[in-house]
């Protein structure tokens, strides 16, 4: 039935591949017929070949200057950019938004679903991290910035009433589409390819926490923990502009590795005895990526995390949560897990993991759209 739907997806931006663009290809499967639209395109001809190599209408952003590196500086011309899409010739349009995605324009007989990774985080509740990790909370920049934030958080909301669905990638989420927009959401979880993992049951004697190295994900927390807990091994997978700092914090048990290959990185979370989690994510597929090994996560107990893990004392655990993002909750945390990871099942973590799969976000999502199109045309019958 699918495939009888005239469907429009609109995405931010296609630049790299993350969890976003996953979503995205996951849809052009269920949908291959839909026309595809974003801010701009710069996708490599290998992540392409993801999305079936579909034609992408982008907007006037693409052909600006300096656009494939520094697109995210045109931010405050997105609004206006992505309700420059005529999406008007289909009957659906899903959006995959933490941006401006959602914001494209619609008609009273087109009915408009958005799959929301989050209200857009800079503008809102993290505005203040943003401008400090920025540089940006004083002096003029900083006011300019300020107030172009205040601007979008206005077209944010009011684009909202444009939505005819939300789609939430986490119970978290949905709170924030909640408090930010004052509408509910339905939860559908992202697709995780748990099939690239295997259940590995040998673990070594060793953590593993893995991310990009930027300052939100507090990987700087982690490694500063592990120097005051010399006789256990930290191992860290990862690059990126927080690579110093965490050197210069990193004692003679922790090992930071860098980048490394999926291959590798698919050993390390298979051997690992827990792998730690200390960041405030939308959902964060790393940690399900982990239990797909069999390996426990130790987690912050905020965000996904708090979703996609089940702490010990419950059935079939498969991690624990710390309460704080401090050197001292960490600890106390690993300590505790030392004590009880062998009441931890491997096996049980890969079971867990398995309910993130990606068939089941496909059948979830094509459910999803094919009920709320079936009641919409019923409607809209009804009227005419």
């Amino acid at each position: 039935m699918s495939h009888q739907i005239n469907m429009g997806i609109v995405a931010d931006w296609l630049i790299t591949w993350a969890g976003a663009e996953k979503v995205i290809s996951e849809c052009i499967g269920l949908y291959p017929d839909a026309q595809l639209y974003s801010v701009v395109d710069f996708l490599s001809e290998e992540n392409r070949a993801l999305i079936q190599n579909k034609e992408i209408i982008t907007t006037f952003i693409q052909g600006l200057p300096f656009a494939r590196r520094k697109y995210q500086n045109y931010l405050p011309l997105m609004p206006l950019a992505i309700e420059q899409l005529d999406v008007s010739g289909h009957d659906v349009i899903l959006s995959s938004s933490y941006a401006v995605a959602k914001g494209v324009l619609t008609g009273p007989d087109q009915l408009h679903i958005s799959y929301v990774h989050s209200p857009v985080r800079y503008a809102w509740d993290l505005q203040h991290q943003y401008l400090h990790e920025t540089g940006l909370d004083c002096g003029m920049k900083g006011m300019i910035a300020r107030w172009l934030l205040h601007k979008i958080r206005l077209w944010d909301y009011r684009t909202a009433n444009g939505v005819d669905h939300f789609l939430a990638n986490s119970q978290f989420i949905a709170r924030r589409i909640k408090k930010v927009y004052g509408r509910d959401a339905d939860v559908i979880y992202p697709p995780v390819d748990t099939s690239a993992f295997t259940l590995s049951e040998y673990k070594e004697e060793y953590y593993l926490t893995a991310s990009r190295l930027v300052p939100y994900k507090r990987v700087d927390l982690l490694v500063e923990a592990f120097s005051h807990m010399p006789g256990r091994r930290l191992v860290v997978i990862g690059d990126g502009p927080e690579m110093e700092k965490i050197k210069r914090k990193a004692s003679s048990n922790v090992e930071i590795l860098g980048y490394q290959s999926d291959e590798n990185m698919k050993a390390y979370m298979q051997g690992a005895k827990a792998f730690l989690f200390a960041s405030v994510e939308d959902f964060g597929i790393t940690p399900v990526e982990a239990q797909a090994c069999g390996t426990p996560v130790i987690a912050l107990a905020r965000g996904g995390a708090c979703e996609t893990i089940r702490p010990f004392g419950e059935r079939h655990a498969t991690g624990l949560f710390f309460a704080r993002q401090d050197v001292a909750s960490v600890m106390e945390a690993v300590e505790r897990f030392d004590r009880v990871s062998h009441l931890i099942s491997p096996e049980d973590c890969r079971i867990n993991a398995c309910r993130f799969s990606a068939e089941r976000f496909r059948e979830e999502l094509s459910g999803y759209i094919e009920k709320k199109w079936e009641t919409f045309s019923e409607k809209k019958h009804i009227i005419y």
